[in-house]
């Protein structure tokens, strides 16, 4: 095995290269991530052109599960780019991943709809899916070992927290051109074929973000760890055997990667899907009031990443996740106060009960061939409609909405597969109606400024959250693992982690949201993951001042 202790630096970078470095950078990763990231904003068109005969809870899902496939192919992609991380260099590496991200992310957007070329309109899906994934993994490893392997250890917190912010760029761009493009397009060519141009869009950012990388020169640790004849023989191999590496991909993992993503997507993409959803507020008026608010958490990225410089790199992360513990259901809870309260009242009002036998529901029923009972059907309805409800075993179908039963029209239960979407509408419109009669409001959601005002105070809490967990983990991954192999061994947990406890975030908690109709059950995912994380970091993670490996290999 190779000779892998720290190496020095070399020469000092000049501040006009260090502003370099994290431009490009940070530019490069902003569209890396809005690459990745717009498949998920324009979730209601994608599902709508590539899964569009089945009912709309089931639809969701099925545009989660692409969206958690590319984060399931993540891990894989840190694999092969770590290793040519560590053999090749970092500098050509990410140029690969983000030349692949770019590409495919341009093809969803040139791929017929599932009414021209049928299934195989989501089989290619997916199949680009699985390359942005793998392009994903390749690049946050890259691009943040690139800026630290630039930066002088007392400001390395500071300058890779640039990298970080740029992760919540990448979401903030998604959002600033969907709403670009709703301004320009009306909302049938919108439907038609507008809600393709963010994806074209990729393209022209992918030529910026190869023009700004060419320019950069490799990193001064690799340059030295070549010139030295110390490149590892098999990173990745090596990353598995190298004296107590396990341990720190272990802590890695569960202690700093599980807690910061899952704070992120329920910070992120748990609150759009909460707002837009169960909570029914105008998409545009979510958009916006997510979009600044992200734009403006961007900066606190940045500051816990200088203040990490200070305290060392695990104060920030443990308060951060231990305050995501006690905050994070009242949070939710207020968001859904201030942007529907008149759901909420009614729900206390007038609570919805269904009674029968068989009474459950089951979101992939339509593609694992099992039909519903009648009573899982109402439980279905339900759900899609934000309506939280109680389920009581009987012998008998009812639904109840306060004191008052709601007749149950027979064509709302339609069983055969030919009447099954009329079936489904009239259930739809006849519970809505039913439901309505007792206060519920069904309606577009539109909150007052003092609202919204609220709204956007309860998302800078937990932008501010997520910046606490994750503003200075780039350096801390960093200084976690030995130069010749630090590629490959930050980017495998880092990609595991946020691959699968994070990318399958927002599929995990809309089924469990499906299975319970309740719009806040699918939090308790994100509550498990961060408790389990916060004993990890609390017995793993070095506490004091940061450190290079070199000077601590325990």
């Amino acid at each position: 095995m190779a000779d892998l202790h720290q190496h020095p630096h070399g020469p000092e970078p000049s501040a006009s290269d260090i502003k370099l470095v994290i431009a490009a950078s940070s530019a490069g990763t902003i569209f890396e991530w809005y690459d990745f990231f717009i498949y998920g904003t324009l979730a209601s068109f994608v599902g709508k052109a590539f899964f569009p005969s089945v009912g709309p809870t089931l639809q969701i899902l099925l545009v989660w599960a692409g969206f958690a496939v590319g984060f399931g192919f993540r891990p894989l992609g840190a694999i092969l780019f770590g290793y040519f991380g560590d053999k090749l260099g970092r500098k050509y590496t990410f140029l690969v991943t983000v030349t692949l991200m770019g590409i495919s992310t341009a093809g969803v957007g040139l791929i017929p709809s599932a009414d021209t070329i049928g299934p195989w309109a989501p089989l290619i899906v997916i199949l680009l899916r699985i390359l942005q994934g793998l392009a994903l993994g390749g690049e946050y490893g890259g691009a943040a070992i690139y800026v630290s392997e630039h930066s002088p250890p007392s400001r390395r917190g500071y300058f890779t927290g640039y990298i970080q912010g740029s992760v919540v760029g990448g979401f903030v761009l998604s959002i600033i051109v969907v709403l670009l493009n709703q301004a320009v397009f009306s909302d049938a060519t919108l439907a038609a074929w507008g809600w393709r141009v963010p994806f074209l869009l990729s393209l022209a950012l992918l030529a910026i973000s190869l023009w700004m990388r060419l320019k950069l020169s490799e990193s001064p640790v690799f340059l030295a760890m070549r010139e030295e004849g110390e490149i590892a023989g098999n990173p990745f191999v090596e990353s598995f055997t190298y004296p107590g590496n396990k341990k720190r991909i272990f802590i890695a993992l569960f202690g700093v990667t599980g807690i910061l993503t899952t704070i992120w997507y329920t910070a992120f993409f748990s609150v759009l899907s909460f707002l837009k959803g169960p909570m029914r507020v105008d998409a545009t008026v979510v958009e916006v009031v997510i979009g600044l608010t992200a734009l403006i958490s961007m900066s606190f990225y940045v500051f816990v990443g200088a203040w990490s410089d200070k305290v060392g790199r695990k104060r920030p992360l443990v308060i951060g996740a231990a305050a995501m513990l006690v905050l994070l259901f009242p949070l939710f809870w207020g968001l859904g106060s201030l942007a529907n309260p008149g759901l909420q009242a009614s729900a206390r009002a007038a609570p919805v009960v269904v009674s029968g036998s068989a009474c459950s529901t089951d979101p992939f029923a339509d593609l694992s061939g099992n039909k519903l009972s009648d009573c899982g059907k109402l439980l279905e309805t339900l759900t899609a409609s934000g309506v939280p409800y109680s389920v009581r075993d009987a012998d008998h179908l009812s639904l109840t909405v306060g004191s008052d039963a709601v007749a149950i029209a027979p064509e709302w239960l339609a069983g055969d597969a030919a009447h099954k979407k009329d079936a489904d509408k009239a259930r739809k419109a006849g519970i809505e109606a039913a439901l309505a009669a007792h206060g519920f409001d069904f309606s577009v959601q539109r909150p007052g400024l003092p609202a919204l005002l609220g709204i956007a105070g309860i998302l800078l809490v937990l932008g501010a959250l997520s910046a606490l967990t994750y503003g200075g983990v780039a350096a801390q991954l960093c200084e976690m693992f030995p130069a010749p192999i630090r590629y490959s061994s930050m980017s495998i947990p880092y990609h595991i982690g946020a691959g699968y406890l994070g990318g399958f975030l927002p599929l995990i908690a809309s089924y469990i949201n499906a299975r319970t109709g309740d719009a806040y059950a699918g939090l308790w995912y994100t509550w498990g993951v961060v408790a389990f994380g916060l004993v990890v970091a609390i017995w793993g993670l070095h506490g004091g001042p940061p450190r290079d490996y070199g000077d601590d290999v325990s």
